[in-house]
């Protein structure tokens, strides 16, 4: 969320801004030789120049930059390190409770209770971090994939509990809407625009507002902006959102690949999709708490 032209548009690499490629007779230092260039193919033997010839011409991956793979590979990384934490804390209440009985079922609760706080911190400290530091770094984002997974685990232990099963129907229901968003980019049917993406950006803003007022009223009144028929409409409001941020988050992907980045920002990828994941997944785990609870 809010990471897209500002990661890879101030990123002279993207860009090819500050970049001259060394020409014959000069060194990359920008020094005369004074010397004929020569490629020294007269000092190879036939055999050798043929099996030269016969090599298979290097590939963005073998030279550094970044691939569509490379960004799958970080991308599954991240994701599947979410999953893992935030299934292995989701699940402590339960197994806790067969290991211990009622006693064991209430400290597996607390101790949800506690990686929620420690997810939610942690998250977006890390979150912050990421956005901020030039140079992506696979350690930090995997650091935020892991909080990311304490937050969501005990979220989902948390209303796992009043609604047994919610966090198996938001799973199944992130699942379905990242995919539809998936297929219909690669059709070409979803595609971002300026105008589209200024209203994105307003709408965030607004968004964003209206969670501090929610959470002020919440400590005021110990009630809730967010439930009933307003709570579902702000609730799909956002998952539209986090369905055109999705968008963009593909597009990011795209056009890095495209630009030859190094290989090392197919992490900052990663971690755009997983934050727009994470946000996709508490919105529809929001919406049918509201839904189950009337």
């Amino acid at each position: 969320m809010a990471r897209h032209n500002i990661v890879f548009g101030r990123d002279q690499a993207v860009q090819g801004q500050n970049y001259t490629a060394p020409q014959f007779g000069q060194s990359q230092g920008g020094q005369s030789q004074g010397t004929q260039w020569s490629s020294g193919f007269d000092q190879q033997s036939p055999d050798n120049l043929e099996a030269m010839y016969a090599r298979p011409s290097a590939g963005g991956h073998d030279t550094g930059r970044m691939t569509l793979r490379d960004a799958l590979n970080a991308i599954t990384a991240t994701l599947g390190l979410i999953v893992v934490v935030g299934f292995a804390v989701g699940v402590l209440p339960t197994v806790l409770g067969l290991v211990a009985g009622e006693q064991g079922a209430s400290a597996g609760m607390m101790l949800a209770q506690v990686s929620l706080v420690v997810g939610l911190i942690g998250g977006l400290v890390t979150a912050l971090v990421n956005i901020f530091k030039k140079q992506p770094s696979p350690i930090l984002v995997l650091a935020y994939a892991a909080f990311e997974g304490l937050l969501l685990g005990g979220f989902s232990a948390v209303l796992g509990a009043a609604f047994p099963g919610i966090a198996l129907q938001a799973v199944f229901g992130t699942l379905a809407v990242a995919g539809t968003v998936l297929v219909l980019f690669r059709m070409g049917v979803l595609r971002s625009s300026p105008k589209l993406t200024k209203i994105f950006m307003v709408a965030m803003v607004a968004y964003l507002l209206f969670g501090v007022v929610n959470i002020v009223y919440i400590f005021a009144s110990g009630g809730s902006l967010r439930e009933g028929v307003f709570g579902l409409v702000i609730g799909g409001l956002a998952v539209v959102m986090a369905s055109y941020s999705l968008v963009l988050d593909f597009e990011d992907v795209q056009r890095a690949s495209n630009a030859g980045v190094p290989r090392v920002y197919a992490w900052r990828c990663a971690f755009g999709i997983a934050a727009t994941m994470v946000w996709l997944y508490i919105e529809i785990l929001r919406i049918l708490s509201i839904l189950r609870g009337d």
